[in-house]
């Protein structure tokens, strides 16, 4: 399982995200460009010794570059937009849960390519959550799912 972040705008959610991944279990991917080096005092500040150790991401040069990585791992992308919920889809070990940018969400080409497309039921109100924070509950539920726990 993987988490990828397309075009991250925010040094201390991909902090935050490569904490959640590795303390999920899950690799991580950075699909670039990012607004700031993926190497920043902001980052590592967020991520402390995670992004070195447990989940030091791959970046990938673009869209195209990370797609090239994928192999068969299926791209489950987290939108606001989409029908269907964490909580009706089947997970599998292979997913690469994908996440668009802070400020724009996903293109219409990531979302035309992604393999499934899904929501985190909200508050009626609520707009969305902060993206690592979606990440988390995302990677949680799929952990959940393929039986994964902290004993391995």
């Amino acid at each position: 399982m993987r988490l990828a972040l397309y075009q991250p705008d925010i040094p201390q959610n991909v902090g935050a995200a490569i904490r959640a991944a590795a303390c999920f279990g899950a690799g991580m991917d950075v699909i670039e460009p990012c607004g700031f080096p993926l190497d920043s005092r902001e980052v590592r500040r967020v991520a402390m010794d995670y992004g070195t150790e447990a989940a030091a991401p791959r970046a990938h040069s673009g869209w195209t570059a990370f797609l090239e990585s994928v192999g068969t791992g299926r791209l489950v992308l987290l939108t606001t937009k989409a029908d269907e919920t964490i909580w009706d889809f089947d997970f599998r070990p292979d997913d690469i849960i994908l996440m668009g940018r802070e400020s724009a969400g996903a293109p219409d080409e990531v979302h035309d390519r992604a393999d499934a497309r899904l929501k985190i039921p909200l508050a009626p109100g609520a707009r969305s959550l902060n993206v690592t924070v979606a990440a988390a509950v995302a990677l949680a539920e799929a952990r959940r799912q393929v039986g994964w726990s902290d004993a391995g």
